[in-house]
């Protein structure tokens, strides 16, 4: 399975370029800067224009730096300036990342963040391409054309430093690109450089964030020396049992599995999974924290932990938990029982930052052979952010994370996935799935920086969710985050009121350019104009309280029934959400799943035991986040 997943996933996950003799659109002015630098620095404009794409899809972020420090087209690092950031999201907030009432809360809250180190060569080659350049800092920031001339700068002199000459072959320049990686082990390097090489095989056109259109032709006769990589004195990644496909570069950095008093320990669980318990999810994080901190607390006995972690920079991928094992991060132990959990290097709440397209293709395809391997469904009731993963009862909902928030781009991760999100019925569908154009749709969102104020506009994948088919209509309330009925808010943390890009929901009403579904109990409309439409019309199953019942509870876990539980093991209470799924409602269903609960309270995992009941449950996608329905309750129909 793995040899063959490797093979698939190599094969270019982008849309190709223009066919000899077809229309080409335009070439914008960027076009013609990269053909300029390349001819400067004596670069294959080829090889200049496939790094950059790996680096930022040629868009300019406008002058606004990535999650690492990178700014512009090329991704010219300054993490000195960019970053200010060190405090991890799970240390803000309330969350039990276990999110199971017979082991003692943890938060992670307690664990000392590590002190923040002298960033790596890799985020700091924006000084180097000033002083090869001779272009100040602050224009290789800010101007397009002078960050493309400085990445030209940076791989003319990689290829000098390997005493190879300045070839007009780009299958010359293979060992440059991968030292342009910023990469400190081979495998990384090489994987990126693979990437590259990919790339200018497929070719590329795409209109980039300034409205520029760049075009790369396909050249898939190209064979680049991979030799070259050998050369660069690069590390061997640490060897250890990693899981993961061979197109990707990945390394083992364990998560400790100790004891330290008192019965605790940390930071993770023994299983024996999928023989114990089916792995049905893979839950997309991001981290709030650099690289090395990341690791560091991941490495840390009393905090929490994740299976995978992923740098931006690169796409490097380190693995700290064995995919048998349950981690402790997604703040609801049913889901964490049946889960992967995967760390994406990045800040929610800077909303001007981005990530790289090379974390974005090793991420898909660390997920594609996740979901081969497990028999996962490639959608988004199995493929779910943080932000989808339900509160265990009423008490836990506030306290759940929001990463990785609005500013994912869920519908370029899901064509990457192979998976692209369009349209699967006509325009009388009963279910649409939210899809808006990412780089045009910039709701306002606030809070980013401080508590009201604006954040800066940015491309978003989620829908706002109003009262009335009207802009000016109140946002629909969530009574399970505020259980006082306050409005939900703009708030870049604030989910009450939000559909993200993937998500279906059962359509409640058309009006005009508004649609209503059902969501958290209540009509809901959002904006999704003829034009510009904000979702596509879609084919799914449904589901409504059977004939005779008014409403059903609803649950943010699918445990057994009481009887199901052996002696020893104390029965978990299957309490309801606040909130009710009344008669003539519809919610689109991602899943039927037996009760389970997975008893794992001591270290000597002998003491651990599966319940599993009688009592079967339907996941539906019922607000921003999933939620459970006992299948006795409910009759199911076809949209």
């Amino acid at each position: 399975m793995g040899a063959l997943a490797s093979v698939a996933l190599l094969l270019p996950l982008l849309s190709a370029a223009p066919p000899a003799g077809a229309d080409v659109p335009e070439a914008g002015v960027l076009q013609g800067q990269f053909a300029r630098a390349a001819e400067r620095q004596g670069v294959p404009v080829s090889v200049l224009l496939a790094v950059s794409y790996l680096q930022s899809r040629w868009d300019t972020h406008g002058g606004a730096p990535s999650v690492t420090g990178g700014y512009g087209p090329m991704h010219l690092t300054d993490a000195v300036t960019a970053l200010a950031r060190t405090a991890p999201h799970h240390s803000e907030g309330e969350e039990d990342s276990r999110g199971d009432s017979s082991r003692p809360v943890r938060t992670g809250g307690d664990a000392p963040v590590p002190a923040p180190a002298e960033p790596p060569e890799r985020l700091r080659t924006l000084e180097r391409a000033s002083a090869l350049s001779g272009i100040p800092a602050e224009e290789l920031r800010t101007v397009p054309a002078a960050n493309i001339e400085g990445g030209a700068a940076l791989l003319a002199a990689a290829q000098r430093e390997a005493g190879l000459p300045a070839s007009a072959d780009p299958a010359d320049w293979y060992g440059a690109v991968a030292r342009y990686s910023g990469a400190d082990d081979s495998a990384t390097a090489a994987t990126y450089a693979d990437d590259v090489f990919d790339v200018i095989r497929t070719g590329e056109t795409r209109t980039t964030d300034s409205g520029q259109v760049v075009t790369l032709t396909a050249a898939p006769a190209v064979a680049p020396a991979t030799g070259q990589v050998a050369d660069l004195g690069l590390r061997r990644p640490a060897a250890g049992p990693v899981e993961c496909p061979a197109s990707v570069a990945c390394e083992w950095v364990p998560a400790p599995y100790e004891e330290f008093g008192d019965g605790d320990y940390g930071n993770h669980d023994k299983a024996n999974r999928p023989a114990s318990q089916s792995i049905d999810y893979i839950v997309i994080h991001d981290t709030e924290a650099d690289w090395n901190t990341t690791l560091k607390l991941v490495q840390d006995p009393t905090y929490v932990s994740w299976q995978y972690s992923l740098r931006s920079s690169d796409g490097h991928i380190a693995q700290h938990v064995p995919l048998k094992d349950v981690a402790w991060h997604a703040g609801n132990w049913f889901v964490n029982a049946k889960s992967v959990g995967l760390e994406h290097e990045g800040f929610l709440t800077s909303p001007d930052s981005w990530y790289t397209e090379a974390m974005y293709r090793t991420s898909a395809r660390l997920v594609r052979y996740l979901a081969g391997r497990y028999g996962i469904p490639l959608d988004r009731q199995h493929i779910l952010g943080h932000d989808n993963v339900p509160g265990t009862v009423a008490s836990t909902i506030k306290n759940m994370h929001t990463d990785p928030g609005p500013y994912w781009d869920w519908a370029h991760y899901f064509r990457l996935l192979g998976r692209p999100i369009t349209p699967s019925a006509g325009p009388h569908a009963g279910v649409v799935t939210v899809r808006p154009d990412y780089s045009s749709h910039q709701p306002v969102y606030t809070g980013c920086v401080t508590a009201g104020q604006a954040c800066v506009p940015h491309g978003s994948g989620a829908v706002r969710l109003h009262t009335a088919p009207s802009a000016d209509a109140p946002l629909v309330k969530d009574i399970g985050l505020r259980p006082g009925g306050q409005d939900s808010t703009t708030g870049v943390n604030d989910t009450g009121a939000r559909a993200s890009t993937g998500q279906s929901f059962a359509v409640a009403e058309r009006r005009g350019d508004w649609t209503a579904v059902w969501y958290l109990g209540q009509k809901a409309w959002f904006s999704n104009p003829v034009k510009e439409p904000t979702a596509v019309n879609a084919r799914g199953l449904v589901l409504t309280p059977r004939e005779g019942l008014a409403e059903v509870p609803v649950y943010g876990r699918a445990y057994p029934e009481a009887s199901a539980y052996p002696a020893g093991v104390p029965v978990q209470s299957v309490s309801p959400l606040p909130y009710k799924l009344l008669a003539g409602q519809r919610y689109v269903v991602g899943g039927r799943t037996p009760g389970e609960y997975y008893f794992a309270p001591v270290f000597d995992p002998s003491g651990h035991t599966v319940v599993r009941g009688q009592e079967e449950y339907y996941q539906i996608q019922f607000g921003h986040r999933v939620a459970f329905v006992k299948a006795a309750d409910v009759r199911v129909s076809r949209a």
